[in-house]
């Protein structure tokens, strides 16, 4: 579907973080390159936030990840992994990122989802119908929900040239522990934030 694009259109982009990660992770055993995606998917409009929701585990061995995210002009929301005393595990920020979308709504004129979740079909279709925004999907199509896909005003397929947003070399969140690999997981960061810096995020009022 043709939408509208021009350079003064208020964006926001809500990123699924987990969602994002383990599509890159199962389908091309790869990090995904978050600062890439958010470049593109802005396509030289107005950015007024962009949040990426992301889960910290026991290790707390994603802090680079975090780190580099930040250093992108990406806002970090931070949630706790939950462990239960079943040993089943909780990790999700589905109704968050939905709240804060429809928080932030009324100031933009495009929203732009980063997941593939077949859950957001719901948020879709409140932001187009309620608030009259352009909402735009992005994500790897071979793991994305048809549902959202359809629901959508446009939809971005990380597929069709996964190599843009996925970074082939080391490793973000850390393949070797300790100091060595703290300090390569370093390096990364500095260099991802180096060369895909998005733009300066202008905060909500």
């Amino acid at each position: 579907m043709a939408i509208v694009k021009h350079k003064e259109q208020r964006v926001g982009i809500f990123i699924d973080a987990q969602n994002l990660y383990h599509s890159g992770k199962n389908l091309y055993h790869s990090k995904v390159n978050f600062g890439a995606i958010v470049k593109e998917a802005l396509d030289g409009r107005k950015l007024v936030r962009a949040v990426a929701y992301v889960i910290k585990t026991e290790s707390g061995e994603e802090s680079a990840f975090f780190d580099a995210l930040t250093k992108m002009g990406i806002e970090t929301k931070i949630k706790d992994l939950q462990i239960f005393s079943s040993g089943a595990k909780k990790a999700d920020w589905d109704v968050g990122m939905a709240i804060d979308a429809v928080k932030l709504s009324p100031k933009l004129d495009a929203v732009i989802l980063v997941t593939g979740d077949g859950d957001f079909v719901p948020l879709v279709e409140y932001l187009q119908m309620h608030e009259g925004c352009q909402v735009e999907v992005s994500s790897f199509g071979k793991s994305t929900s048809a549902k959202l896909i359809e629901a959508a005003d446009h939809f971005s397929d990380l597929d069709i040239d996964p190599n843009k947003y996925l970074l082939r070399v080391g490793s973000m969140l850390g393949r070797r522990g300790g100091r060595e690999g703290g300090r390569e997981d370093s390096r990364e960061a500095k260099n991802v934030g180096r060369t895909e810096k998005v733009v300066r995020v202008e905060k909500a009022d």
